[in-house]
């Protein structure tokens, strides 16, 4: 059997016109973007051609994007310049299903004195915008709050979080990590003041992302050096990568609306069939407010460890949350939710891509039948 590979909201690979663009700028055209010369002036109009497709795909201005390493960078970038700036006050709102990158610089920077409110979460994963409006106080500096769960796939309603936050004068963070390039993430409709990407969540490569900066927000930098990066991010630019990112983004446009179908359709073929095999199966997170390729999934009567066993070595997938090993120990996100304990422990993650076939989905189904049913 072929290996298959469910684990995209882990990472994607490098989409094959993503690595055609970024082949010069590993090879010939190798200048320092900063240098007058012809070698740098090259790679410079690379890196803004880049900013321009990210600007494009989010919906905002050239100059309100800043490329850094990833989502984790774009987090901490936010979190704690604002907690740097200072300016407002010292209280900062967050979610508790949010992914490590923004919960740890939220207990990082409550170590210092900061007041940081972690909003419940209803069975869905939804946050509620009263209890949003509740929480916000006249010292709160920032609120951030996720797109889409990298676990479970609930979409918020960003728009509709942004709305109260606006009214209080409060700036909005949007983690967007796993939902950008997979369903639309235009910067105005969801009315946010600070927007993160991550490249190789969607077929660009590892070490690259970006931050979306309203016009006219103030955020201090991180790190301190020359000007690069409207001086947000002194160093001398991840060239070829930041390429690939641009054509990633360029790449993904066209494909939301044919994809997103597309992927539902097959983890609905997924899940319906696991049912049909007579596996007893829970679908975890919203039903419909999800991205399309997140499918996370409860095996009754079994454990993470059993399944992926059952799966074997050659099928990947994810136990719990991604990024953090291969325990299989409840998540926090499902246990925000309220998920039992004996459904959250066997809870895993299947995550398509635009690779994913129905034969995949088929043989995923027909192992599991044959490994896990009677046990």
């Amino acid at each position: 059997m072929n290996r298959i590979y469910l684990d995209y909201n882990a990472s994607t690979p490098i989409a094959p016109k993503v690595l055609e663009a970024m082949m010069p700028y590993l090879t010939s055209k190798f200048g320092n973007p900063s240098s007058s010369h012809s070698f740098g002036v090259e790679c410079r109009a690379a890196i803004e051609q880049a900013r321009e497709r990210v600007a494009n795909l989010l919906g905002c201005e050239a100059s309100e994007i800043v490329f850094t390493s990833g989502a984790t960078e774009s987090n901490n970038m936010v979190i704690k310049g604002i907690a740097k700036a200072a300016g407002k006050g010292n209280h900062f709102i967050t979610s508790q299903i949010e992914h490590p990158a923004v919960l740890e610089p939220c207990r990082h920077i409550e170590r210092f004195g900061y007041k940081v409110t972690y909003l419940p979460v209803d069975k869905y994963g939804l946050v509620d915008p009263d209890a949003l409006a509740k929480a916000i106080m006249p010292d709160t500096a920032l609120i951030s709050i996720m797109h889409a769960n990298n676990e479970v796939g609930t979409i918020q309603d960003i728009a509709g979080l942004t709305k109260i936050a606006s009214s209080r004068n409060v700036p909005f963070h949007n983690d967007a990590a796993q939902s950008v390039g997979k369903i639309s993430c235009r910067v105005s409709e969801l009315g946010v003041d600070f927007l993160t990407v991550a490249g190789h969540k969607f077929y660009a490569p590892k070490g690259v992302g970006a931050l979306y900066i309203k016009r006219g927000t103030k955020l201090p930098p991180m790190m301190h050096g020359a000007g690069h990066e409207h001086g947000m991010r002194p160093g001398t630019e991840n060239l070829a990568s930041i390429v690939g990112l641009g054509a990633a983004c360029e790449l993904a446009m066209p494909l939301l609306e044919s994809e997103g179908p597309r992927q539902k359709k097959l983890g609905q073929r997924l899940f319906e069939g696991l049912k049909r095999a007579g596996l007893n199966v829970h679908l975890n997170g919203h039903p419909e407010k999800k991205l399309p390729n997140t499918w996370n999934i409860s095996f009754e009567g079994h454990d993470a460890a059993a399944v992926m066993e059952a799966l074997g070595k050659d099928i990947a997938v994810s136990p719990g949350a991604a990024c953090h090993g291969d325990t299989v120990n409840a998540s926090h996100v499902l246990v925000a939710m309220g998920v039992p304990d004996k459904l959250s422990r066997g809870a895993i993650r299947f995550s398509l891509g635009r690779e994913t076939t129905e034969a995949e989905i088929d043989t995923v189904v027909e192992k599991l039948k044959q490994n896990l049913k009677g046990k």
